[in-house]
């Protein structure tokens, strides 16, 4: 079975490393890794959101990427369930996000911001490792 993320040890914050075979597959993963912290029950698809974000690197795309998921979950109630569509090109990232209303569901955790505190992405052997810092 192929890991798709893992959480690990951190004093005060949340730690944790997704992997993927693309670097899409690593951000799509770090996406699920964050919002199975938020929401520990599946979460339905039934309300689709395309963002586009660009940034001066794959560390500040990364950063955006997951701060725009967090961003949505406080303005407009959106608890995401699925990232599809993703593409990386240059410093552009374009996505569909698929989720439901979060008051639909019971939360575990708030998570305040993104950081970026031991923030990496690597490939290594044809693999991609990414690593985030989660404030709670």
């Amino acid at each position: 079975m192929y890991m798709k993320y893992k959480y690990l040890e951190h004093t005060a914050d949340i730690k944790f490393q997704a992997f993927g075979k693309s670097l899409e597959e690593a951000f799509s993963n770090s996406a699920y890794a964050m919002i199975n912290i938020i929401c520990e029950r599946e979460v339905k698809s039934k309300i689709k959101k395309k963002i586009k974000i660009s940034g001066i690197d794959s560390n500040a795309i990364l950063y955006k990427f997951l701060e725009e998921i967090i961003f949505l979950l406080n303005t407009e109630n959106f608890l995401l369930s699925k990232v599809s569509g993703i593409t990386i090109k240059g410093n552009e990232l374009k996505a569909e996000l698929s989720g439901d209303d979060l008051n639909n569901y019971e939360l575990e955790l708030d998570v305040k911001a993104v950081t970026y505190n031991e923030m990496f992405i690597k490939k290594e052997k044809g693999e991609f490792t990414i690593q985030v810092v989660l404030d709670i």
